[in-house]
Parts: C-alpha cells; sequence; structure tokens
C-alpha cells in the first residue's frame, strides 16, 4: 500500500459521497422531523399570543407562574416571560430541545453505530473510503438538518407575528443543541459496540441536561449552566436576545468531536471502546419461549418508558393543588380545560392524564413496530424457521407492546395520585387516579393497533403511517381548541370517544367500541403479516 493510499485509508477520503448518500436515506424522515418542530413552535405561538392578547395579562402570568417550582422546573427561567415571544419558548422551548436532540441522536447513530452493526459499513470501507469519512459525512448531515432546524423555526417564529431577532436566535440556539447532542451521539458511537447502548447513553444525557436545567431554574441558576438546554435557554431570545451563551455550544462541540477522531483511532473497526456485557452462557427457561424474548428485548425500553411518565404525572400532580389559584388569575385557559373552571382540579387531572395517555400510546407504537426491527434485521427469520409461528413470534411482541402501554399510563396515573395526594393528604389518590388512567387505555390500544395494521399491510410505511396518527391525536387533544379546529376534526382520535376521568364517569359502551375496533386492526395486521413474505 503507497503512502498515499494509507491516507486515504485512514482519512475522510470519500465523506463527501456518504454524505449525499446519508441525506437520500434521510429524505423521508428528515421533512417529518423539520415539519413536527415547526409545528410544535407555531402550535404554540399562535396558541399563547391568542391568551395573552395583553400586556397585564402577561405580567399576571408571570406572577403566577413565578411562585410555582413545578411550573419553572417544567418551563424554565422566569425571565423569559418578560414578553410574549419569551413565553412561547417558556412553555415549548425544552420540548423542541429534546426532539432536536433526539433527532440529532438518530441521524449520527444510524450513520456509525448502526452501520458498523449490520455490516454495511464494512460494504463501504471496501472501496476507496476513509476511516474517519463515515463519522465525518454523519456529523455533515446533523449540521444540515440542524441548519434546515434553525431555518425552520426562524420562519415559524416570523410567520406567526414574533420579533425577526429574537426568532433567528431562538432558531440558532436550538440548532446549536442537536449539533451537540450530536457530537456526543458520535463519542458514544465510539465508546459503545451496540446501537442501543449508544442510543440509551445520549438518552440519559438528554435528561440530565432536562433536570439540570430544571434544578437551575427552581434555584439559583448554577446547575443550569452545565446543561445545553440551560444554555440555549439563557439567550433569552425576544427579552435580552443575548448572544454569548452560543460560544459554550461551539467549545462543547469542537472538544467532542475532537474526542470523537481520537477515539476512533484508537478502536478496531466494528469494536466499541467498551464491551457490551454478553449475558449468561446459558439462557434461562423463561428466554425459551417467544414472550419470554420479547420481553427480553424491551425490558430496558418499558422501564425507561415508565419511570419517565411516572416522573412526569408527578410533575403534573404537585400543580393541581394550585390550579385553582392559578385559574382565578388566568381565566381564560379555563376556556381549554374539559370542565371548565366549576371543576377545576378534576378538569386539570383529566386533561394531563390524556396527554400522558399519548405517551402510552408512543411506546405501545416503538414496541409493536420492534417486531418490524428485528424482522428487517434478520433477526425473526431463523425463529421462524424454528417451531415458532408468525402468529405466536407476533403475537408475543404485541403482548409486551398492549400490557405495556397499559401499564405505562397506569404509571403516570400513579405518579400524578402520589405527589396530589401527598400535597392534599389524600391517601386514596394514587389508586384513584391510577385507575382514571387506565380508562385511556382503549384509546391507547387502537393507536397500537393502527400501528400493527401497518406493520401487516404496508411493512415499508408502517411506521410512517403509525407516527401519523399519533401525531394527529396528539394535535386533536391538544390543539384542536386553542386552534378552534371544526368539530368533525377530531372525530377519528379515539381520545374524542373516551370518557375524561376522573372528570367524567367511565363509559363501558365507549370503551366496548374502542377495544373492538383496536381488536380489528390488530387482526387484520396479523392477517397481513401471514400472507405477505418476511423481511419485505
Amino acid at each position: 500500500m503507497t503512502v498515499q493510499s494509507r491516507a486515504d485509508a485512514a482519512g475522510t477520503t470519500g465523506w463527501g459521497t456518504l454524505l449525499v448518500v446519508g441525506l437520500r436515506r434521510e429524505r423521508t424522515s428528515l421533512p417529518w422531523w423539520l415539519a413536527g418542530i415547526a409545528a410544535l413552535l407555531a402550535f404554540q405561538s399562535v396558541s399563547s399570543q391568542n391568551f395573552y392578547d395583553t400586556p397585564e395579562k402577561l405580567a399576571q402570568l408571570r406572577a403566577t407562574m413565578s411562585g410555582n417550582a413545578a411550573v419553572v422546573a417544567m418551563g424554565g427561567p422566569t425571565e423569559l416571560l418578560d414578553s410574549i415571544g419569551g413565553e412561547v419558548l417558556f412553555e415549548i422551548s425544552a420540548y423542541l430541545a429534546i426532539v432536536v436532540a433526539l433527532m440529532s441522536m438518530f441521524l449520527v447513530g444510524r450513520h456509525t453505530r448502526s452501520d458498523e452493526e449490520t455490516g454495511r459499513a464494512e460494504l463501504l470501507r471496501s472501496a476507496r473510503i476513509g476511516r474517519r469519512a463515515p463519522v465525518t459525512a454523519a456529523l455533515a448531515l446533523a449540521g444540515i438538518a440542524n441548519a434546515a432546524v434553525a431555518v425552520v423555526l426562524f420562519g415559524a417564529g416570523v410567520g406567526t407575528g414574533l420579533p425577526v431577532a429574537g426568532s433567528l436566535l431562538n432558531g440558532v440556539a436550538v440548532a446549536a443543541i442537536g449539533v451537540t447532542f450530536a457530537a456526543a451521539t458520535a463519542v458514544a458511537a465510539q465508546v459503545a459496540d451496540a446501537t442501543r447502548a449508544v442510543y440509551g447513553t445520549i438518552t440519559f444525557l438528554i435528561a440530565a441536561a432536562y433536570v439540570l436545567r430544571a434544578i437551575g431554574d427552581v434555584g439559583d441558576g448554577t446547575a443550569a449552566w452545565f446543561s445545553p438546554i440551560g444554555w440555549a435557554q439563557r439567550t433569552y431570545p425576544y427579552v435580552r436576545d443575548r448572544w454569548w451563551p452560543l460560544a459554550l455550544f461551539v467549545v462543547a462541540t469542537a472538544v467532542l468531536v475532537a474526542a470523537t477522531f481520537v477515539l476512533l483511532d484508537r478502536r478496531d473497526f466494528g469494536a466499541g471502546l467498551v464491551r457490551s456485557g454478553r449475558g449468561r452462557a446459558e439462557a434461562t427457561r423463561w428466554l425459551s419461549s417467544p414472550l419470554g424474548l420479547a420481553w427480553r428485548l424491551q425490558r430496558g425500553a418499558f422501564v425507561a418508558w415508565s419511570a419517565g411518565v411516572f416522573l412526569l404525572g408527578a410533575a403534573y400532580g404537585s400543580f393541581a393543588q394550585s390550579i385553582e389559584e392559578f385559574l382565578a388569575d388566568n381565566p381564560a385557559i379555563a376556556d381549554f380545560l374539559p370542565g371548565g373552571v366549576e371543576d377545576a382540579v378534576d378538569s386539570y387531572l383529566a386533561l394531563t392524564l390524556g396527554m400522558t395517555a399519548l405517551l402510552a400510546a408512543a411506546f405501545g407504537i416503538s414496541s409493536a413496530l420492534r417486531a418490524r426491527s428485528e424482522e428487517t434485521a434478520g433477526a425473526a427469520e431463523p425463529i421462524l424457521a424454528g417451531p415458532v409461528g408468525r402468529t405466536a413470534w407476533l403475537g408475543s411482541h404485541l403482548t409486551v407492546a398492549f400490557l405495556g402501554s397499559a401499564v405505562v399510563a397506569a404509571a403516570g396515573g400513579l405518579g400524578e395520585g402520589l405527589i396530589h395526594g401527598l400535597m392534599t393528604d389524600d391517601a386514596g389518590q394514587p389508586l384513584r387516579l391510577a385507575g382514571a388512567a387506565l380508562v385511556y387505555v382503549p384509546a391507547v390500544w387502537v393507536v397500537v393497533g393502527v400501528a400493527v395494521l401497518g406493520f401487516g399491510l404496508v411493512p415499508r410505511f408502517g411506521a410512517v403511517l403509525a407516527w401519523a396518527f399519533f401525531a394527529y391525536c396528539v394535535v386533536s387533544v391538544l390543539f384542536a381548541d386553542a386552534f378552534d379546529l371544526p368539530s368533525w376534526f377530531d372525530e377519528i382520535s379515539p381520545w374524542a370517544h373516551t370518557p375524561q376521568a376522573p372528570l367524567e364517569s367511565v363509559s363501558v359502551t365507549s370503551a366496548v367500541a374502542l377495544l373492538a375496533i383496536a381488536a380489528g386492526l390488530v387482526v387484520a395486521g396479523a392477517v397481513g403479516f401471514r400472507r405477505r413474505d418476511a423481511g419485505y
């Protein structure tokens, strides 16, 4: 091998070609990410400007929210409430940060560690592709995606009437979060030898960034400076419009990218610096069944989702006791609660339980689609080649999806009831709200049924179908009233046909109807799977 060929093999030769290939691979999913991110800001901007259309209302909101630690922990620094644009970001910026960070994580992880794990990178490296080229292309792809995030956020802000300067700063700040977590994902891809380990590590870092930001906002602000989410919020778009905190993103990203290449040069291709645990030499008896294997594959995700929704429910529960006072200061919000101001606490609990049920549906979708991931990765083929039938194999994954989503929903109600009960000295609230959360399970199962239908009949587009229907349900639950959408808009949503517990009494008829629809979707999906080629 010549000196030049050795340099090519060790360098970034071919990264531009890989970037073009990466853009082509993401041509379907990336626009959906961008549309969802822009819609989040646009919806919140229009809603907030409709709510707080006078300086007096905004000042009243600031006075109310500043005294509630739970609201501050969920939102951000109260200084953002000095302007209507800042109020929009107080409501939505932390969620925008999480979505953009996850988008960047999946982009880099899919084009680095995932490609090595599946053997795709080995085929690419057989051509004239440098060792550093895949990582370089993945980081460039994430950079382009986050530049697009900045553009769409700027457009959403200006398009809904927010100031130009603040919209530009907000777009750049949120994009900077994505770039930083993209670089962190590249580092994790060198350390871990499995894609799921990479995603687990970065998801933990995102959660830690959110928690540090929350601790800082509730306290003296120091902890928030250890969080990229805190850095972005402390640019104070629409309030101060200060740009200097963005320098922290530049430094952090540069350090992470440098660490990525140093670690890349010190590990074997296809391996990580830290080897994943290989487990027992012999499988337990529980793993001898398809259900045991499905549970083993999904138990980590199930625990994480349950814990996350439980904590979110606890945060919602901490605010329930003060909802009447909050509505007294902000009466316009009562129009968007299911029962108005007359039964303020139960109205608030019904709204928040509906939101945690949406997260349970999201877990159900991801769990049901795990069957598709196993199928396309070739892991299902050796199982189906044995005595395990298609129905039993699919049923094992769906058992985890359906029962797991019910438990996740109950976890949200339990967390909300636990904190609400502690604050009101009512020991019956945990069981009451956990039971109320289960009222939403038939609606959750309809959403999971749509995912099963897509998996069986249109497997290549099953994920798109499932997540699109989920997005529709989110808009129906959270934004139909705020945007004064026509009454027919949410008729397809299963939440529109679910009693809003604990405000409304349980309806056996609606529950049975929704369960029948979910069962029909599952049967249709299972029949479709039995009739099509595996791996199609």
